[in-house]
């Protein structure tokens, strides 16, 4: 029910994210989304991509701090205005609390992905709700 994401911590200097970018280019991997959070002094990128591992285990061969993550990828109804809110709605009701969120366009349908502080009580809700979800196959 979960997709795997990578959180890439990057120094806030010029050229950092080129560096990352240019590795997953030269091993042949896609990035399929990516989102990034910054502050002063470094930022936390944040990528679903073509293939998790192999990514994972590059980044860490050159030292660059990457940890893998659990998160949710729910697909929404087509072209529905208010979708985003009413499934997040469905969650937060189940008593879960949203970590962070980003979405996005995949083969014609909004995706939704977001973590939480309870993955018992979100994939219950996902279930209940008969949502449906973005699977790592789906990516290859």
């Amino acid at each position: 029910m979960t997709i795997k994401q990578l959180s890439i911590f990057i120094e806030n200097k010029s050229g950092a994210l080129l560096d990352v970018l240019n590795l997953l280019k030269d091993n042949g991997i896609s990035i399929v989304v990516s989102t990034i959070s910054d502050t002063r002094d470094f930022g936390i990128y944040r990528i679903i991509c073509s293939d998790t591992e192999k990514a994972f285990s590059i980044l860490k061969a050159k030292n660059i701090n990457v940890t893998i993550t659990n998160v949710y990828a729910l697909k929404l109804a087509d072209n529905k205005v208010g979708a985003a809110a009413e499934a997040m709605a469905k969650i937060v009701e189940a008593g879960v609390s949203i970590n962070y969120m980003y979405s996005f366009l995949y083969g014609g349908k909004g995706i939704l992905v977001f973590r939480t502080d309870d993955n018992s009580k979100t994939e219950e809700a996902i279930m209940l709700n008969k949502y449906e979800f973005l699977n790592e196959k789906d990516l290859g």
